[in-house]
C-alpha cells in the first residue's frame, strides 16, 4: 500500500475514521519499518491477522534509542534527539519529511488555542535551547515566526527581560502564552512575581536535573501563585512523536483527532486496561507515518470515558522488566 496522505489523517473526525486509519497505517508499518516487522515477527504475530486496533502491538520505545525506526527509505530532512545526562543512552527520532511535524503541531495549536496570529508567544526553554536537536525548539521557533509578532521570542536566562515584556504584554491587553520548561518558570518566579490572571502558562515538564521534583498539584499551585493565574497549561509530547496532547488545567489531556493513548497492563504489556485504571501509557501518533505510530512510553497513566488521560508518573527501572521482556 502506499503512504496515506496528510489530508485524510488531518482530516479525521470520527473514531471510526481514525480506528480505519490506524489500521491502515498499521499495515503500512509492519511492511516497511523493518524494526517494526521484526519486533512484530519476534512476538508469534501474524499481522494480516490484526483486524482492531486493541490487537495492534506497541514498539517499546527504547527502540529509539538502538534502531533507526524509519518506515520510509527517503531522504532524512530532520533528525530529533532526546536529552539526557552524561553516559545516558538519547533517543533519536529520524524525520524524513518535516512537513508532517509541521501539520501536526500547527493543527493541534489551532483546535485548542486557535490563530497562532493572535497570540504573542514567549519560550522559557533555557535547557531545550542549549542542546542541538530538540523537538520542541523546532515547534516553539515556528510557532513563534507564525505568530507575525515582534514581541514574540525565546529568553534564556535573561528573566529581567522576560519581566517586562509580560508587563508590556499585561498593559497592552494582549493575548499571551508564556511556553516553559518547569525549572525555568521557578527560577524566574525566584526574583519575579507578577499578577497576570489572562497569561497562559504552559509548562513542558522536567527539572532535568535542576531542581527536587514536585507533585503536578504542587508544582501547578506554586506556578499559580507565582504568575497570578487560576491554572496552568501543558503540553504532553516526547521526542519519538510528531504530534502532541495538550491541557488546560488540572493535568487532564485530550489529544488531538489523529492521535490517541490507550493503557496497558504493567504486568502483561499486551493487555489494554479500561477507563479509570492505572498503566503504561500506549501511544498512537498516526503523524508519525514515517517512523512508528504505535508507541510503548515509560509513562504511568490512565484514560478517562471522554477520551482524556491523566499522567501519573514513570516507570521505575524494576517496573520496565515487562517492556524489556518484549525486546529480549
Amino acid at each position: 500500500m502506499s503512504t496515506p496522505d496528510k489530508q485524510r489523517i488531518f482530516s479525521i473526525s470520527t473514531p471510526a475514521d481514525f480506528n480505519h486509519m490506524a489500521l491502515q497505517i498499521f499495515q503500512y508499518q509492519a511492511k516497511n519499518c523493518e524494526v517494526y516487522h521484526q519486533f512484530i515477527s519476534g512476538l508469534k504475530i501474524d499481522a494480516s491477522k490484526i483486524n482492531t486496533v486493541e490487537q495492534i502491538p506497541f514498539l517499546p520505545i527504547e527502540f529509539f534509542k538502538s534502531h533507526r525506526v524509519l518506515s520510509s527509505y527517503a531522504h532524512v530532512e530532520l533528525t530529533f534527539t532526546s536529552s539526557g545526562t552524561t553516559g545516558v543512552t538519547t533517543s533519536s527520532h529520524y524525520v524524513t519529511d518535516k512537513t508532517w511535524y509541521e501539520y501536526s503541531f500547527n493543527d493541534a495549536f489551532k483546535l485548542f488555542y486557535g490563530d497562532i496570529r493572535d497570540y504573542t508567544v514567549l519560550a522559557l526553554l533555557p535547557s531545550y535551547l542549549e542542546r542541538e536537536g530538540s523537538s520542541l525548539i523546532y515547534m516553539v521557533q515556528h510557532l513563534i515566526k507564525e505568530s507575525q509578532n515582534p514581541d514574540s521570542g525565546f529568553f534564556l536566562y535573561n528573566h529581567d527581560e522576560l519581566y517586562h515584556q509580560l508587563k508590556k504584554q499585561q498593559q497592552a491587553n494582549k493575548p499571551t502564552i508564556l511556553i516553559g520548561v518547569t525549572f525555568g518558570l521557578l527560577d524566574f518566579m525566584e526574583n519575579y512575581q507578577i499578577n497576570f490572571p489572562e497569561l497562559i502558562i504552559m509548562e513542558t515538564g522536567g527539572m532535568k536535573g535542576r531542581r527536587k521534583e514536585m507533585i503536578r498539584e504542587e508544582l501547578h499551585a506554586v506556578l499559580c501563585s507565582g504568575f497570578g493565574v487560576k491554572a496552568i497549561h501543558s503540553e504532553y509530547g516526547m521526542t519519538e512523536l510528531l504530534s502532541q496532547a495538550y491541557s488546560t488545567g488540572d493535568g487532564i489531556f485530550v489529544c488531538p483527532p489523529w492521535m490517541k493513548i490507550m493503557i496497558r497492563d504493567t504486568n502483561d504489556p499486551m493487555s489494554a486496561l479500561p477507563n479509570g485504571k492505572t498503566g503504561g501509557i500506549n501511544v498512537i501518533d498516526l503523524a508519525n507515518i514515517n517512523s512508528c505510530s504505535f508507541i510503548a512510553t515509560q509513562d504511568l497513566g490512565k484514560t478517562y470515558p471522554n477520551d482524556s488521560f491523566e499522567v501519573l508518573g514513570r516507570f521505575d527501572q524494576s517496573d520496565i522488566r515487562g517492556c524489556n521482556l518484549l525486546i529480549a
